[in-house]
């Protein structure tokens, strides 16, 4: 909160002129929002296939709307199953928190698909900060981590696309070769909506595009690029520990990388 808003246990008040505290309406209203779930209203989920080939999410016959209100349609009968077992999975109420899934096809659906090129554009810039770029000099544990798992990234971009990027150690800003990045926005030119939403979930998730297109590529488990995007991370853990919330926090983003790494996985079974 900010200003002379505070919180009085959950109940968000305001200072009026006089010093009284008052109910923030507003604050109040938002959150009421955060707390009060939908409450499941479905009894069955099943999936359809559409006129045009994609496969409906249907909950109790009738379609599933994105924010948006477009029909949550996706393209492979495996995706359109992954979501729908996210909605059977509801219980009481409807957590979007536990539906990654969900939450990235309706961005894809709503979003991306009007602006894949721009988003596309946008991985492709993230690899001129690209976090295997940038390197520890020290301490030597920590160098050996960083070169066992992000050198073999820094070939595999170099054999696989012709893209060689320059490495610097500390956080010395280096630029990359706009003939570099263009390569990189090149073979993320045919990608549907869904890739590309996956694509830049998987850069913002990792710190990496170049980590990014390798899971896409079929050349990384999921696990290899998790692994590989939190070699710093996992080196002050080994260190200090890791606290409750951290933990908590890198569990949830967790599974925003697996919603990505199923719809890339999905498109590589079926392309």
């Amino acid at each position: 909160m900010h200003g002379n808003q505070h919180a009085r246990g959950d109940i968000p008040v305001s200072e009026s002129q006089d010093g009284s505290a008052q109910i923030d309406p507003v604050l109040a209203a938002q959150l009421k929002a955060r707390v009060e779930l939908p409450k499941r209203f479905y009894q069955d989920v099943t999936t359809a296939k559409t006129d045009d080939g994609h496969h409906a999410v249907l909950l109790d016959g009738r379609s599933v709307r994105t924010p948006a209100r477009n029909v949550l349609a996706l393209p492979t009968q495996g995706l359109a199953e992954a979501v729908a077992e996210e909605w059977r999975a509801q219980e009481v109420t409807i957590d979007p928190k536990t539906m990654p899934l969900t939450r990235l096809v309706n961005s894809a659906i709503d979003g991306v698909a009007d602006a894949i090129q721009p988003v596309a554009e946008e991985i492709a810039r993230y690899a001129g900060t690209d976090m295997i770029c940038y390197r520890a000099d020290a301490p030597e544990g920590l160098v050996a981590l960083q070169c066992q798992q992000w050198d073999p990234v820094i070939a595999w971009l170099h054999d696989a696309l012709g893209v060689r990027l320059v490495l610097t150690e500390g956080l010395s800003h280096i630029v990359q070769s706009e003939t570099a990045l263009a390569r990189i926005a090149a073979d993320l030119s045919d990608r549907s909506a869904f890739q590309i939403a996956a694509l830049s979930a998987v850069t913002t998730l990792t710190g990496s595009a170049a980590l990014a297109l390798m899971l896409d590529a079929g050349v990384a488990t999921p696990d290899d690029v998790w692994i590989a995007a939190h070699v710093d991370e996992d080196w002050q853990i080994s260190l200090w520990g890791e606290d409750a919330e951290a933990a908590a926090r890198r569990a949830f983003r967790r599974m925003e990388f697996d919603a990505a790494a199923l719809i890339l996985r999905e498109f590589a079974r079926t392309g």
